[in-house]
């Protein structure tokens, strides 16, 4: 079962804005504040509950956002702020990440189909029945999730510095272990080892900063269970290839961690795929170079109807 649970803060901007729209949603201006109002749905998992985080912020063409590993849902306000007048972005935070709690114990792994069930269940909250499914690298593999689970639901695609094979070995044995120093040194240990590879060389020290903000704000046993739980992931490939709606795969030029090549193969998976190379951005293009992705985006999104 799922429950609704706007926070104080979404109340606030609804009484700034002017009350509700005829939708019930709350009637905002053009302008999207970049203070993201939060809301919350309650996720029964058995024995316990999770909160799980997420904004609703725009109008017209629902887009749902997944974040990357190790931030969070924050990392999308460069597209809130500058399309937020033409799309209604729906962020969430995974589990343990942001304002999202956790149930998982230091062993335990979350699953990426876990991941898009809470996603999927965050449109049911809002009574979005199809919205595009967008998602950065960890959120990309949760975005083939859904796409597997409710290709109904995907009105569009976008993949950004993901891929859509599984984990071998080798890239198993590395999760666990960034999983295990996760716990050991915390999420500043964490920080440490990721920011200098979600960034490019080039990546000013207010952007690196703003990464390490995020990051320092989950907790260690999310971050290790996310790991884990991409360890053990699905290849992907299959559902990409029977997708018949539209698709954009973007791509960091200098992205070390899924080249580019990765994103090239993952776009020649899909039937109507455009590939956008991010010139002179690493793993995280939207932050890196938010002009330049929000113009692609732009252009995709404007090409389908809400």
């Amino acid at each position: 079962m799922t429950f609704l649970f706007p926070s104080g803060l979404l109340g606030l901007a609804a009484i700034a804005c002017g009350g509700s729209s005829t939708n019930g949603r709350p009637a905002q201006t053009a302008a999207v504040s970049m203070d993201m109002p939060d809301a919350f749905i309650e996720r029964d998992t058995g024995s316990t509950r999770v909160k799980i985080h997420y904004t609703d912020e725009g109008h017209g063409l629902p887009v749902l956002l997944l974040h990357a590993y190790p931030v969070q849902g924050p990392m999308f306000r460069p597209q809130i702020a500058a399309l937020g007048s033409k799309y209604r972005f729906i962020v969430v935070d995974h589990r343990g990440f942001g304002k999202s709690s956790t149930s998982r114990s230091a062993q335990d792994a979350t699953p990426m189909a876990e991941m898009a069930d809470d996603a999927l269940a965050v449109l049911d909250a809002l009574k979005i029945d199809q919205a595009v499914v967008g998602g950065v690298s960890m959120g990309g593999y949760v975005a083939m999730e859904v796409l597997r689970r409710a290709p109904h639901r995907v009105k569009g695609l976008v993949l950004s510095d993901t891929q859509s094979g599984a984990d071998d070995d080798a890239g198993r044995a590395k999760r666990e272990d960034a999983a295990k120093k996760a716990l050991e040194s915390g999420m500043q240990g964490v920080a440490d080892a990721m920011v200098p590879k979600l960034l490019a060389p080039s990546a000013p020290a207010d952007t690196r900063a703003r990464v390490t903000e995020w990051i320092l704000g989950n907790s260690p046993e999310g971050a290790a269970a996310a790991q884990r739980g991409m360890a053990k992931r699905s290849d992907s490939a299959d559902v990409l290839s029977h997708y018949e709606g539209p698709a954009l795969v973007l791509v960091g030029e200098k992205d070390e961690l899924i080249p580019p090549e990765k994103a090239k193969t993952m776009a020649a998976q899909l039937k109507h795929a455009t590939l956008a190379v991010i010139p002179r951005a690493g793993h995280l293009p939207n932050i890196e170079a938010p002009d330049e992705f929000n113009r692609e985006l732009d252009a995709f999104l404007s090409r389908i109807r809400p």
